[in-house]
């Protein structure tokens, strides 16, 4: 009778340990270990307003509700958008059946990257993207505000010049914050790319954790 009483004590001890675990936190699962600059405060982002590429005014309000991909570039890019957007129709097409994502290229080449030239261009790559710009009073903040950053090397008077951005992929979650980076690998000879399987890994880890 003695053993069978001190069994039940420890499966009682046991029992208020596991609980006692649980609600402090013991068995918390650890942030994913990723490649990805993750944030684990996710930043909020400032207002901004800027222009989709049916002419559709878009603010904040349009990030929120899903998860979102967005890329810097402009429609006269000779390599790096053309590339990265081939990529992120891949990782549209691999990560959509799962999370509802929205994909975004955000043209910082307001003054050539007009409505039509911007719905032809990113229908070119997958029709349901986001093809979006602004003036440049709108744009800089708003890219800062994601991690991000271009320059316009040769002014804007002539048609010929070309604009240096970015070419890591920002992250924002469903509630319009800023939560990851995904950078691109740099390649002696090579363009700096996104790694395809490597994002598809790191977003999925980021997503079913946060």
């Amino acid at each position: 009778m003695k053993q069978l009483w001190h069994k039940k004590m420890m499966i009682r001890v046991l029992f208020i340990l596991l609980i006692g675990c649980t609600v402090c936190g013991c068995f918390e699962v650890k942030p994913p270990q990723t490649k990805a600059l993750v944030y684990s405060e996710a930043r909020k982002l400032k207002p901004f307003v800027l222009e989709d590429q049916n002419g559709k005014k878009i603010t904040n309000e349009a990030l929120k509700g899903q998860w979102n991909l967005l890329f810097l570039g402009y429609t006269h890019c000779p390599d790096i958008c053309p590339l990265t957007l081939a990529k992120l129709s891949q990782i549209y097409k691999s990560v959509a059946t799962e999370h509802t994502l929205k994909v975004w290229f955000i043209s910082v080449d307001p003054a050539r990257d007009l409505v039509d030239k911007r719905k032809q261009y990113i229908e070119y790559f997958n029709s349901d993207f986001i093809g979006a710009t602004g003036s440049h009073i709108q744009l800089f903040p708003f890219v800062r505000d994601l991690g991000l950053i271009y320059a316009i090397t040769d002014g804007e008077m002539g048609q010929e010049y070309a604009v240096d951005h970015s070419a890591s992929i920002a992250l924002v979650d469903s509630e319009g914050k800023l939560r990851a980076i995904f950078k691109p690998e740099f390649v002696k000879g090579q363009p700096p790319l996104i790694n395809t399987e490597q994002l598809i890994t790191d977003f999925k880890l980021v997503a079913e954790y946060y």
